[in-house]
């Protein structure tokens, strides 16, 4: 394993030394820090959409073309979704949609509320977005377990049939917000390996022993991470990709959302300095346009 520990801001792959299993470990500082503080979430929130940002970079980062892949959730519940969006350049952004009261009223005990609570009864989706040119792909399941590590799990049994762990952790670890991911992914047996279930048992008992504080602690390196769980054995690491925040907004795209609308409905758009306002879900960032702009541009 090389001596460089991977830094913030990366998500990297890595194989277990001469057994069938392989992984990625996402590590997310400035990145999710600067995706939170763009919103007021509330911390059940806000941890809810760390999770999904993490998820995202973990499953995302696995595309062999340029694309997108997008982790959403729906639900009943107090959070009425979830997205993370995650592009093959490392660009990650998220956003929620919630009720402020109902989340209030799930969050006064003692235990943190997590997904299923949040969201209640639903659907996690994953989608596969190769460009304007191909289909969409999107597998779907229930959500099912009070987590979205548990919700990914499902998914991947349901939709790829390939036994898969997954953990995700949000917290405050030097001075901001801080989320990981890491996942494991069984390669099943064939005439070359032979029967392999023992060692992906092996690995999953030393995948139980990681903690969710290991993974946002910022003094602790993937490298040194993956040493702890897997020194009996070792691992390769591979190359990593850097993750930022990033927002495919802009006034462009802006304009030619509001020109979708006929002109009687953009009047009644126009705020008290005459110009209408329209602030990105993902970054809030606020475009003020002047009306008659949109009739030239």
């Amino acid at each position: 394993m090389p001596d460089t520990p991977i830094p913030d801001d990366v998500v990297g792959a890595f194989q277990i030394e001469g057994e069938p299993v392989r992984g990625r470990i996402a590590r997310l500082g400035p990145s999710i820090d600067a995706i939170l503080r763009g919103h007021d979430y509330p911390e059940p929130v806000a941890n809810l959409l760390g999770e999904a940002c993490a998820l995202a970079a973990l499953v995302g980062s696995n595309l062999k073309f340029d694309g997108r892949l997008i982790v959403e959730a729906r639900g009943s519940g107090p959070v009425r979704y979830v997205v993370a969006d995650y592009d093959t350049s490392g660009g990650l952004r998220g956003y929620c949609r919630f009720d402020a009261d109902e989340v209030a009223a799930i969050s006064g005990g003692f235990q943190r509320p997590g997904a299923k609570t949040l969201l209640g009864d639903g659907v996690f989706m994953m989608t596969v977005d190769q460009g304007p040119d191909m289909d969409r792909y999107q597998g779907m399941t229930d959500i099912q377990g009070e987590t979205l590590a548990l919700c990914a799990e499902q998914y991947f049994a349901q939709s790829e049939q390939t036994p898969t762990r997954v953990r995700l952790a949000v917290g405050q670890s030097g001075g901001g917000a801080r989320a990981g991911g890491f996942l494991i992914q069984y390669i099943a047996a064939d005439d070359a390996r032979g029967e392999t279930i023992e060692a992906w048992n092996r690995t999953q008992a030393f995948f139980e022993t990681l903690g969710e504080d290991e993974l946002v602690d910022a003094e602790l390196s993937s490298n040194g991470l993956l040493f702890r769980l897997f020194h009996e054995d070792g691992v390769r690491v591979f190359e990593s990709q850097p993750l930022r925040a990033f927002c495919r907004c802009s006034e462009e795209r802006i304009v030619t959302v509001l020109k979708s609308f006929d002109q009687a409905e953009r009047e009644d758009m126009i705020e008290a300095d005459g110009k209408i306002h329209v602030t990105c879900e993902f970054c809030s960032r606020v475009y003020a346009l002047a009306p008659e702009a949109l009739e030239t541009a």
